[in-house]
């Protein structure tokens, strides 16, 4: 006899053909069915789900089943919706027993309304078919800056003490640099394999020969890195990106074989721009800078597996078009102190410094997050979109050998034939054909 969709707590008058002596519901839970007068009978709906309702006639015969889905007040939500967002063109139906709205919002706002609104009717999950009318799209601009300065300062003395005409001696060494006998201290190492900040003197008296090793040194370090990695999505979407690489990582089974996946590393961007009202733009960003770590490599069970540096942030934020928001920061410092010297003797005022090393190290490492999105459009159809390599071609063998460029920018002939002027290194001659005659002539061109 067909199927009949009833609102959750409303009831439906159904028609038959015939007169109705009884109906039967095979789930009384979802719904009851009571006869009415004649040919007429209601369905009324108790909660959301799917059941069949019996129709028998005068004669106890049946005339018919009817397939009856409760599900929530379509009507009612489809003019929630229409009074809420007038722009939008929504339909609502449900499904076994889920909503699921249709047809066209104008903007991400709009569709996120819409989907709040349905998930007030107590359904178990919405199904969103709605399609974006004029979505806008919003480019993301990402600043990854990093400064790493370290400073480090040495200074350490070491003794090796032997006999003359004898290889054996005993040396009492403080320092990173610690020779191993006399001969290769007072011999290998003034030859020029002397460590850095290195000072190599040799002490004889009494039968007794005495080399010193002594070593000072001061380092510095500036380490700058920086990405800007940009991406375009359309709001309410979201992209990523990805610039770096894989690193395979062996994976030891429970069977003993090595299996291999993949690590990826690099600049990552993963981010969700939604356009509100008033031009607000909300930006939900989860960007990344890797690289792999051989110092926190670890080997277990004969397998390397490397470590990698991570810096990685997730946060939600509300600008405008074109504002920048510094969202992340990072200030990392780190300090270390060592100090080897010989026991007792080290401990002695003033002398007690020929006898140990000290070693100072400091690293601060400072990362700053910067982004910037923007509102964009395409291109009008036919208008092209110009590249950095638009306009030169390589360096044929003189300009290459003589000159020194890499490349020749093709249109400064065309702009000098214009009069719209030429920019670029002064004394390049260019080379122009002549008007009337088949002639060419050389004009030099000097800085604009």
């Amino acid at each position: 006899m067909g199927q009949i969709n009833v609102a959750r707590g409303q009831f439906l008058t159904a028609r038959t053909v015939e007169d109705v002596s009884r109906v039967v519901v095979g789930d009384p839970e979802i719904a009851t069915a009571v006869p009415l007068t004649g040919r007429t009978f209601y369905v009324l709906g108790k909660t959301e789900g799917r059941t069949n309702v019996a129709v028998f006639g005068a004669d106890d015969t049946l005339l018919g089943t009817i397939s009856v889905e409760i599900g929530a007040d379509t009507p009612d939500l489809a003019g929630s919706i229409r009074e809420s967002i007038p722009q939008a063109n929504v339909r609502v139906e449900t499904v076994n027993g889920r909503l699921r709205l249709s047809g066209t919002v104008p903007d991400a706002i709009a569709l996120r309304k819409a989907l709040e609104i349905a998930e007030q009717y107590g359904s178990d999950g919405v199904i969103n078919a709605l399609r974006v009318t004029g979505g806008q799209q919003v480019m993301l601009e990402v600043r990854f800056i990093e400064a790493s300065r370290s400073a480090g300062r040495e200074l350490g003395i070491s003794w090796f003490v032997r006999r003359q005409n004898d290889n054996s001696g005993r040396g009492f060494a403080t320092g990173n640099a610690s020779p191993t006998s006399g001969l290769v201290v007072s011999s290998s190492l003034p030859s020029g394999n002397a460590p850095f900040g290195a000072l190599v003197a040799q002490v004889l008296g009494g039968g007794i020969s005495a080399d010193v090793l002594v070593q000072a040194l001061e380092d510095k370090g500036l380490a700058r890195r920086l990405a800007e990695p940009n991406l375009i999505a359309l709001s309410g979407e979201t992209a990523s990106f990805l610039a770096g690489g894989e690193v395979p990582i062996p994976i030891s089974g429970n069977d003993g074989q090595i299996s291999v996946t993949f690590k990826e590393y690099g600049v990552r961007l993963n981010f969700t721009p939604v356009v509100l009202e008033n031009g607000l733009i909300n930006l939900k960003l989860q960007p990344e800078v890797s690289q792999v770590d051989p110092a926190t490599r670890v080997t277990a069970g004969g397998v390397s597996v490397p470590g990698f540096i991570t810096r990685r942030a997730s946060t939600m934020i509300e600008v405008r078009d074109g504002q920048s928001f510094a969202m992340a920061g990072l200030l990392q410092s780190l300090n270390s102190r060592t100090q080897d010297q010989i026991p007792w003797i080290g401990q002695l005022p003033v002398l007690g410094a020929l006898f140990r090393s000290s070693s100072f190290q400091e690293e601060e490492t400072d990362l700053v997050i910067i982004v910037t999105p923007r509102l964009v459009r395409p291109t009008k159809p036919g208008q092209p979109l110009r590249t950095p390599l638009d306009g030169t071609k390589p360096s044929n063998d003189p300009e290459f050998f003589l000159l020194g460029q890499l490349e020749v920018d093709s249109d400064m002939q065309r702009r000098f034939v214009e009069g719209t002027g030429v920019i670029g290194p002064y004394g390049h001659i260019v080379e122009l054909p002549a008007r009337k005659r088949n002639v060419r002539k050389k004009v030099i061109t000097t800085k604009y």
